[in-house]
């Protein structure tokens, strides 16, 4: 049977297809005791067919309180207790939060798939009032998964990944065609960059602006390498660039992340290699770290404190139908510190 438009379809004819009352139900998605699992199991199967999710407005304006909200990351904890961006980003969240007297329910998992029975579990358990959803792939399962459950979200990524969920983003693209823009001015013809793991869909935004951009400015030499984010993965890219000859190698390299970058000037020291005058080093994201290395780092910042609490604002936005809707926040700028600078000229013969 085709399932009917969800904008056509009542409580009422979910009660019919599951042979319950309306008051059944409600009891169901408003995860009220009063079913059985099979029958609660039977009315959620019926809501799925037919397409149809409870007016989230009017929950809340009948008084639903969001206590918890949900927010899973796809990374090892190894990783990601060493990642300013996350730690940023989680205290940005957190500071809207607050005000709502509201906590933040954080998961690592392994996979989407895992990902997305989580978040099935968290709403149907009715342990959390929401979520934030991070790492967006290209066909992302969380964006079909999410609007059938008819739970309230917020997508950190580009529309062009995120579906018809409200979002919040940044204008990778641009970022990073000022940074090889930059590096080009300084007078790099060889220009490399070192990525994040190739199956996210920023990654792929910002190798595709790389490319044109490379393009564009006719570099002599272009090169782009796919890693995990950590400073292990970082430092190998690093020393695979660096092991060619003098004359086939960048002069300049873009990291995805600012662990990446500091283990890059570490790997350039340990060849003999001097930065700026031997190869320059941009990092992506700023933090301190940053800051702390020498000589320091120049980088693409943004506010990722402010990101956060922009997504946490925007997802009360979602709940209560009074919020912004999609919307990018403001593009990563350059600031320039002593890790860039004009390549060497060529040794006189």
């Amino acid at each position: 049977m085709t399932a009917q438009p969800a904008s056509r379809v009542t409580i009422k004819d979910v009660a019919a297809r599951a042979g319950v009352s309306k008051g059944a139900v409600s009891l169901a998605f408003n995860h009220k005791p009063g079913l059985s699992e099979a029958t609660r199991e039977r009315i959620f199967q019926a809501a799925r067919e037919l397409g149809w999710a409870p007016n989230l407005t009017a929950r809340t304006l009948a008084g639903s309180r969001v206590d918890v909200v949900g927010l899973t990351i796809c990374r090892p904890a190894r990783l990601l207790g060493l990642e300013p961006f996350y730690m940023e980003f989680i205290s940005g969240v957190e500071s809207v939060l607050i005000e709502h007297s509201c906590s933040l329910l954080l998961r690592l998992v392994r996979s989407v798939e895992e990902e997305v029975g989580l978040h099935e579990a968290w709403w149907r358990g009715r342990q959390i009032g929401g979520a934030i959803l991070v790492d967006f792939r290209q066909d992302d399962p969380r964006v079909a998964s999410v609007e059938r459950l008819g739970m309230p979200v917020v997508a950190v990524g580009h529309p062009s990944l995120t579906g018809g969920l409200t979002s919040v983003w940044t204008d990778d693209a641009t970022a990073v065609t000022e940074a090889v823009r930059y590096l080009a001015a300084l007078g790099h013809r060889r220009i490399a960059r070192v990525g994040g793991a190739a199956a996210l869909g920023h990654t792929v935004a910002r190798g595709t602006a790389f490319d044109e951009a490379a393009r564009a400015l006719a570099l002599a030499g272009a090169w782009q390498v796919t890693t995990d984010y950590s400073g292990e993965a970082g430092a190998r890219a690093t020393r695979s660039l660096l092991t060619a000859p003098p004359d086939d190698r960048p002069t300049a390299i873009v990291y995805d992340n600012d662990i990446m970058a500091v283990a890059g000037l570490s790997v350039a020291a340990e060849m003999g290699l001097r930065v700026p005058a031997d190869v320059s080093l941009l990092a992506w994201d700023d933090s301190q770290l940053c800051r702390l290395t020498h000589p320091t780092l120049s980088a693409m910042s943004h506010d990722v404190h402010g990101f956060g609490a922009d997504a946490a604002r925007t997802l009360f936005g979602v709940i209560t139908g009074e919020g912004p809707g999609s919307h990018p926040v403001p593009t990563p700028v350059l600031t320039p510190r002593g890790s860039t600078a004009p390549p060497r000229p060529p040794a006189s013969m």
